[in-house]
């Protein structure tokens, strides 16, 4: 693990009160990644480890680079949740620099690089964590959500966290 993994190591954990079925994020989605973001204390953005498992293998012994994909459009959308903005994504790019292999921990990281209006432009990388070698990295426009959604989105997610500022539920 490089220096700079090792300072990122902490940072309080991003929480959702209301568990759900997402593929990136979801504890009820049982073929999902299950990713647990927690904020990069360096800064902006939020970060998260993951041991890709054999189920998301492509060619042999490699993930697959939808589930690549997957994994950095989760980061950079929670670096918006992480000030408690609700987006989505509306363009990606994705360079596959190396492969990740099955089982190998890599770590996850995004953060908002700039705002015009609703949209976001965003960052993302997935380094291998033994070496912080770059194995992938994305740039992504996110639009934020009306308010109407934003507000359905935290009550269903948040519940009572929402209503009492993230004190109880």
């Amino acid at each position: 693990m490089t220096e700079a993994h090792e300072r990122m190591l902490g940072g309080e954990p991003l929480r959702i009160a209301n568990d759900h079925g997402c593929f990136g994020c979801g504890k009820l989605n049982d073929f999902g990644l299950q990713m647990e973001f927690r904020e990069n204390p360096e800064g902006d953005g939020v970060w998260a480890r993951v041991v890709p498992a054999a189920r998301f293998e492509g060619y042999m012994g490699v993930i697959h680079g939808g589930v690549i994909t997957a994994m950095l459009d989760e980061v950079m959308a929670w670096s918006l949740y992480r000030d408690e903005t609700w987006g989505m994504t509306a363009q990606m790019s994705v360079r596959f620099r190396k492969p990740v292999i099955v089982g190998e921990p890599v770590i996850a990281t995004g953060h908002v690089v700039s705002q015009r209006g609703r949209l976001f432009e965003t960052r993302g990388e997935l380094r291998r964590e033994a070496d912080g070698v770059l194995l992938a990295d994305a740039t992504a426009t996110f639009m934020r959500v009306s308010q109407q959604q934003a507000d359905a989105w935290n009550k269903r997610y948040n519940g009572d966290l929402a209503a009492t500022g993230g004190e109880g539920a």
